[in-house]
């Protein structure tokens, strides 16, 4: 939770709309944005541990023939196909890839779309390729900031391991899952080599932007003791945002969608965060479900902004994870899955 700021700050929320391709690039924020409202309306929460623990890999989502995982709204999209269904493992690779590793996806297998968000500065305008039209790649999120550049979204195919025969074990074979643990010693090192001011103790948890500072109870105070450790990633989720290191709006008032927006993006990061990790907690309660749907309903790019924004404070955490951990803190984003 993030602590609420004393006073509200109004927001303007106009949007410009191209037409032509803007067109098709509203379709894939629909698209996405109404399956994860689907999920959200059926009482599950898609990016907290989607998957059953006895049949199904724990993890981020990997790219098989890179070994780089992805990120943004794609982590959110390959763990709901895998749960749906039911792969083993959460090891992917385009039909290409899959070729050139000396396998093939199988006749008849049904892929799953992942998308790749990037910018392109027409040629003429001042964005910083000089005026060049050349487009800038980045995670599937808002698709762009700037006034200058028109964000645009592409499609790409992948295909989970389970789909394919023929390839070698380097593509098959992932690396093992944490034992079954309530003590997690690189969860434990992550936090302290954080250094950030991490207090234990009292019955709340929260970050407090103002003081930056996170709080939370001691563990022997959860019903399910592995769960302190999702709330002290959510927590430090939030902690990314100060200014001096990502940098992320921490000014809205509590219940206000300034503040959705925020615990949206730390419990994304948490959920990445514990998948990386090996950690599995258990289910969200449905607490902040409704605010979520309103934020997601409200504008259709909100879950792209906030699983992009998850994504770099996910990273920005396991930059800190002890090499020993073997966790693959760099995400490639979808348009590096075909390279």
């Amino acid at each position: 939770m993030l602590a609420a700021s004393a006073s509200a700050h109004g927001r303007a929320a106009g949007r410009r709309r191209d037409v032509g391709a803007g067109a098709v690039r509203v379709s894939l924020y629909d698209e996405v944005t109404a399956r994860i409202v689907g999920e959200l309306e059926a009482g599950r929460v898609p990016w907290v541990r989607p998957w059953d623990a006895a049949a199904f890999a724990p993890g981020l989502p990997q790219n098989a023939d890179s070994g780089r995982s992805y990120s943004g709204i794609n982590i959110l999209i390959l763990w709901g196909a895998a749960a749906e269904r039911g792969f083993s493992t959460q090891r992917w690779l385009t039909f290409r890839q899959a070729l050139g590793a000396g396998g093939a996806v199988r006749k008849g297998e049904k892929g799953t779309t992942i998308f790749y968000a990037a910018r392109f500065t027409p040629k003429g305008g001042s964005g910083d390729d000089g005026g060049s039209g050349a487009a800038r790649g980045k995670d599937a999120s808002e698709g762009g900031e700037g006034e200058r550049a028109i964000p645009f979204l592409k499609r790409f195919t992948v295909f989970n391991v389970d789909q394919c025969d023929g390839l070698p074990p380097r593509c098959v074979e992932a690396a093992p899952p944490l034992p079954p643990r309530e003590l997690v010693p690189v969860a434990e090192a992550l936090i302290a080599a954080t250094g950030a001011d991490f207090r234990v103790g009292g019955n709340e948890a929260y970050y407090s932007p103002s003081h930056d500072y996170v709080a939370v109870p001691p563990q022997q105070a959860f019903a399910n003791q592995i769960d302190y450790y999702r709330t002290a990633l959510h927590e430090l989720g939030h902690w990314t945002g100060h200014g001096s290191r990502l940098g992320r709006d921490q000014t809205g008032a509590f219940a206000s969608a300034a503040y959705g927006r925020e615990e949206l993006c730390a419990e994304l990061a948490s959920a990445f965060l514990c998948a990386a990790l090996g950690i599995v907690p258990t289910v969200r309660h449905a607490d902040y479900i409704g605010a979520w749907l309103a934020i997601i309903r409200a504008d259709t790019r909100a879950i792209f902004r906030a699983a992009s924004l998850a994504s770099k404070a996910a990273d920005y955490l396991l930059a800190f994870a002890p090499a020993a951990a073997g966790v693959a803190a760099r995400g490639a984003d979808a348009g590096e899955a075909d390279q």
